[in-house]
């Protein structure tokens, strides 16, 4: 006979931090697929005896369960638990108290289930991904790579350019209050889910199904999604994507604002979003960084440039070459590609091109990219053009003629990560290549079809010219860059050089000129090597830069003689300067802290206006510190701030800190804390 039922103990603080979820908190049952959970039963009448009790239970998601779909089961009691499907066993002496073990399917479909009790009791409980579980499709095998790829809630992304890359502290907070609330509710706000919840329901038991619902989700260009991209330097109505620290806000703003699209993001916002969803259900995952990214509009793999008789590029095609883009990679296995491909899988969140009408891309297995097998799911061609493309250069001519020029550009190089269980970075570009002219890469080519790549022969040019650039290019500081040209032909040479610098964005949208040199008499011995200096002066540059602080040279060669273009170009980083943080007192789990922060006006003007803000995952309780300096800071002088927090839970987490003025902008600092 059914049990009357008194009451039930959902054990969350026991459950909870069995699965690795406890830093969501202990108010809701949270647990992870194919692991047994516990719940304790308060019997009315009689008590519990083997075999003279029976227990039905029935679990069910979404709106239209059902057993076929994988969306629902019931289940007796049996007397050991078996984790391949649904199963409950008691593991208690008889009596008026039963301790109940369940388990899922490690193949369950991930959100929130309701478990009915016999005739008795209604639970609720959050079902995620489990990576620590061998018979999960997102399984990884290493302990250290689970704590840096799902459980850390802080991390690095790489900005900047390939010659001087900036790595910027990011706090994913997947564990912080309301977090995980509303990563479930974009999976409920997709359109697939609104179209059809039942079969919506069902997919989410995949996490092929579930990355590509994020990649869509995370951008709103077709749905009620989370971000909305913006690349002007207008940011009216929002805030410069260069403002946020992390995560949570975002995140937040969005679920409290009916689901309204937070303005604004770009690459890098839109993949450390992506990444916290995905380790807040469960995937393992992480942002990755490819710098000079071809964004290929016509699937030719080929990325088309045109400059003028200056040397500056004109837009005359939707191609582009981004100074560095951002995308994650989630780990898990591809049961519908053959063998092999396995491990981390390629997904792009920052809308750019529509995959099957909608903007999202991936997942595609990284090892499909180096491979060159471009027919596999999903979007290959898109990704392996960002990291394989070819760059032809053409000079438009006042007359309207167009000619090929000579100019060597990389794309794809430096892939970048933050490393496993350190703040040093891990280069992952032999993750998605092989090295340059190798047999194999001229096979991933072959099969991909990259014929440029497969016709080019290097030619030793009887011309070169290359930029250089000084030891130290600081924000604020007058300093040389260099256009080298070098003649390795027995003749002299009489040449026209073109030394040009404009502000530019990092996504490749030029601004405003830096300083310009034109020299029309360039003469040139067989074997001599000339250095012509541009000077760059703060005064020239300060208004023109954007909040990226780059700064795009190029330096056009055009020999008299025979007509031929050579053209070299160097995208330059500014570089801020450091915010120092000094941490007053031995950091102890609720014992209040104070961080003394320091940052020194490098410009030779006053800055006004200055704000330091503050967030750190356990650190700053969820929520973001401000503090405005009232006083104006003069040139080398220190704006200084004390900020308090308390910190909540044990271990190392990252205190990130923003630093903005009138001058200075987004600033970005952090300093590791060891609670103990």
């Amino acid at each position: 006979r059914a049990q009357y039922l008194l009451a039930w103990d959902l054990e969350c603080e026991f459950n909870n931090t069995d699965h690795r979820t406890e830093l969501n908190g202990v108010e809701q049952l949270i647990v992870r697929r194919g692991q047994p959970f516990t719940i304790n039963l308060h019997l009315r009448s009689g008590g519990y005896k083997p075999g003279g009790s029976a227990l039905n239970l029935t679990v069910e998601t979404g709106p239209q369960p059902s057993d076929q779909y994988g969306t629902r089961a019931s289940f007796g009691l049996i007397d050991q638990i078996d984790t391949s499907r649904w199963s409950a066993a008691v593991t208690s002496p008889p009596g008026y108290m039963v301790s109940l073990s369940i388990c899922s399917p490690p193949d369950a479909p991930i959100g929130r289930w309701r478990l009915t009790l016999g005739q008795g009791g209604l639970v609720e409980f959050v079902l995620l991904y489990n990576p620590w579980c061998t018979g999960d499709v997102v399984y990884m095998d290493s302990e250290e790579k689970l704590t840096e790829y799902v459980l850390a809630q802080d991390g690095i992304i790489y900005r900047g350019s390939w010659k001087y890359l900036i790595p910027t502290p990011w706090n994913f907070g997947q564990f912080e209050d309301g977090i995980l609330e509303a990563c479930l509710r974009i999976l409920e706000m997709n359109p697939k889910c609104l179209r059809n919840p039942g079969k919506d329901a069902s997919g989410r038991k995949n996490p092929i199904y579930v990355s590509r619902v994020l990649s869509a989700m995370v951008n709103c260009n077709d749905d009620k999604g989370v971000l909305l991209g913006r690349w002007t330097n207008d940011y009216d109505g929002g805030v410069s994507p260069l403002s946020w620290k992390g995560s949570v806000e975002i995140l937040r703003n969005w679920d409290t604002n009916a689901c309204q699209p937070v303005r604004f993001g770009q690459c890098w916002v839109f993949a450390a979003v992506a990444c916290s969803v995905s380790r807040a259900l469960g995937i393992p995952c992480r942002v990755v960084t490819n710098y000079n990214s071809a964004h290929d509009t016509n699937s030719n793999l080929v990325i088309e440039r045109y400059v003028d008789e200056n040397g500056q590029l004109v837009q005359k095609s939707r191609d582009m070459i981004w100074n560095y883009h951002c995308w994650v990679e989630n780990w898990m296995t591809r049961p519908d590609l053959k063998p092999g491909y396995d491990g981390w899988q390629a997904m792009d969140p920052t809308p750019q091109e529509k995959s099957e009408g909608v903007y999202c891309c991936g997942p595609i297995p990284l090892k499909a990219i180096k491979e060159g097998e471009l027919t596999y799911k999903y979007d290959a061609p898109f990704v392996f053009a960002e990291v394989n493309a070819d760059v032809h250069t053409f000079m438009k001519r006042k007359d309207g003629s167009t000619e090929k020029i000579i100019s060597s550009v990389q794309v794809g190089l430096k892939i970048s990560t933050k490393s496993v269980g350190s703040d040093r970075r891990e280069d992952i570009t032999h993750l998605y290549k092989y090295p340059e002219g190798s047999d194999e890469e001229r096979e991933a080519f072959t099969k991909a079809n990259h014929q440029n790549k497969l016709l080019q022969q290097q030619t030793n040019a009887g011309l070169l010219i290359a930029i250089k650039v000084s030891a130290e290019m600081k924000k604020g500081c007058d300093f040389d860059v260099f256009a080298v040209v070098m003649n390795n032909t027995p003749n002299g040479k009489k040449c026209r050089l073109v030394f040009g610098s404009r502000a530019v964005s990092y996504n490749g949208i030029l601004g405003e000129n830096c300083g310009f040199k034109d020299l029309l008499n360039v003469e040139l011995a067989p074997g001599e090597e000339k250095r012509v200096p541009l000077r760059m002066n703060y005064s020239k540059y300060a208004e023109n830069l954007t909040e990226d602080n780059l700064i795009r040279l190029a330096a056009l060669l055009l020999d008299y003689g025979t007509r031929e273009a050579y053209l070299a170009v160097r995208n330059i980083v500014l570089e801020n300067p450091e915010i120092k943080v000094r941490i007053l007192g031995e950091p102890k789990e609720n014992r209040k802290l104070v961080a003394e922060i320091t940052l020194q006006n490098p410009l030779p003007v006053p800055l006004q206006n200055c704000c330091f803000t503050v967030e750190g995952s356990n650190l700053t309780g969820g929520q973001i510190i401000t503090e405005k300096l009232n006083s104006t800071v003069e040139p080398g002088q220190d704006a200084k701030v004390k900020i308090y927090f308390t910190p909540t839970h044990s271990g190392q987490r990252k205190l990130v800190v923003d630093f903005d003025s009138n001058k200075l902008c987004h600033v970005k600092g952090y300093r590791n804390v060891i609670i103990g």
